[in-house]
């Protein structure tokens, strides 16, 4: 689809009609201040891969969004999957809590349960306007209910520039006193059928072609001539990621509301590469995530705190004064705000963080829970007689192909078949072994640490109702 089309149906999509707000007299928090927009940005299966972040991708409006606010170098998704990512995002509850158990679409099909609800819902609620620009990928559209969504083209828009244009042609056709809630969903750096959608230039991208040699090699690949090939390719793609970034940006202070909206961008995922996307190990859940508040009052914050995307919906609610209902099941939600830290560079109490994961499609199935605190990581596998399951679009890969057609090859430090056939526990120390190489679990010498680290996992699983938990009673009463 045209860009001029895409502006073209964004208008029927929503610019000026919405579904009747319950709430709608709040929809300023407070009658004597600004509004509190928000906008939330989301990659597409993007590992910790920013120049600010020390990468060697060029990600010039990015690094400059992370200057004006706050780097969290130590954030963390709970899930390596997009649907099940976006889900938490949406919802503030890990995929096992709000039955966003792998993706969407096709005949995977998995969806929300009937009774969760989402930020754009309870944002409307409290008369915020809502818009989603880009790739939702999350189920049912009924429990996500966007006044508009605008280029919804499938599987994915790459024209980064159109997508700026009708999120800004959205924001400057809302009534100024009246706050808003804009996703931006981006299909980059995701793969498609041919590479990353790097097959022409698109419109006011300069295109940034990186040679093979550059590419700096993760912990978690080989440094074969395939690889470095494919890596190349996914640098391009967040190239232009980040160039349509700026774009948004641009748009965001050309409508006047670059003083009073919260910006947050993020990934959903790891880099869509053997090792990390669909896998709990570090490469796959060590992610950017970069915040800017216009009530900062310092900035250029890098902050080591260990932060989740469980704490990306409490955020946002915190920001706008916006509460679940006194109600609702699943409240209070398990994240916390991190607006009260934005300005610090650490922060007492955030020395954990939680995973999980169940499917991927829905024929690669494989359940994990995890934890990983400052110095170790801990890792339940519920089903170890299963071998683990790799992503298709990763199975396509170059680089997946170059591993396997090549004898010896190995995930970084990680034999192949130590990568596929796990052990129903693994602990890691991350201060000597920040690859994740050494099992620890068995070692007597480290009882204690397991034992504390399994009581924390399961009280864990136990207070977000995990259905895979033995014995664990749901918010409705029933044991499973």
């Amino acid at each position: 689809m045209k860009r001029r089309d895409l502006l073209v149906a964004a208008t029927g999509l929503g610019l000026t009609a919405g579904a009747v707000l319950n709430g709608a007299a709040k929809a300023r928090t407070d009658s004597s201040g600004p509004v509190r927009n928000v906008l939330l940005i989301i990659a597409d299966d993007q590992g910790y891969d920013l120049s600010c972040c020390g990468g060697r991708v060029k990600t010039p409006a990015l690094d400059t969004l992370a200057a004006q606010g706050t780097l969290f170098t130590q954030g963390y998704a709970t899930v390596s999957s997009c649907s099940s990512s976006r889900a938490t995002l949406y919802t503030g509850l890990y995929s096992h809590t709000n039955g966003m158990y792998g993706l969407a679409h096709d005949v995977h099909n998995f969806s929300l349960l009937d009774d969760i609800k989402t930020l754009p819902w309870m944002l409307q609620q409290s008369g915020y306007r809502t818009a989603l620009v880009g790739k939702k990928h999350v189920k049912p559209d009924a429990l996500l209910p966007y006044d508009a969504w605008l280029a919804p083209e499938l599987p994915g828009i790459r024209d980064v520039a159109a997508m700026a244009h009708l999120a800004g042609q959205w924001i400057r056709a809302q009534d100024k006193d009246r706050p808003f809630f804009l996703t931006v969903g981006y299909s980059d750096p995701h793969r498609d059928a041919i590479n990353f959608g790097n097959s022409r230039k698109w419109p006011e991208v300069e295109r940034e072609i990186y040679s093979p040699s550059d590419v700096l090699i993760p912990n978690h690949l080989p440094d074969l001539p395939g690889v470095r090939q494919d890596l190349a390719q996914y640098y391009e793609s967040v190239s232009r990621l980040d160039s349509g970034v700026g774009i948004l940006l641009r748009e965001l202070r050309d409508a006047g509301h670059e003083k009073d909206t919260l910006v947050i961008y993020l990934s959903d995922n790891g880099r869509p590469f053997p090792g990390a996307k669909d896998n709990l190990y570090e490469p796959g859940l060590h992610l950017p995530l970069i915040i800017r508040s216009p009530e900062q009052s310092k900035h250029h914050i890098r902050n080591t705190s260990l932060v989740s995307w469980i704490d990306v919906a409490p955020t946002i609610l915190d920001w706008a004064r916006v509460s679940p209902p006194a109600d609702y099941r699943y409240a209070p939600l398990p994240g916390r705000s991190l607006i009260p830290i934005l300005e610090q560079t650490d922060s007492v109490g955030f020395d954990r963080i939680f995973a999980t994961h169940s499917f991927h499609e829905v024929n690669q199935y494989y359940p994990m829970r995890a934890m990983r605190t400052r110095r170790y990581s801990y890792f339940l596998n519920l089903e170890p007689s299963l071998a683990v399951p790799v992503a298709s679009d990763v199975q396509l890969s170059p680089s997946w192909k170059a591993i396997t057609s090549t004898p010896g090859a190995m995930l970084g430090k990680r034999t192949l078949d130590a990568f596929t056939h796990r052990p129903s526990e693994e602990l890691y120390d991350l201060t000597v072994d920040s690859d994740e190489i050494v099992n620890l679990a068995a070692d007597q010498s480290h009882a204690i640490i397991m034992a504390d680290l399994r009581k924390q996992l399961r009280d864990w699983r136990a207070a977000t109702h995990d259905p895979w938990l033995a014995g664990i009673t749901d918010p409705f009463g029933h044991a499973h």
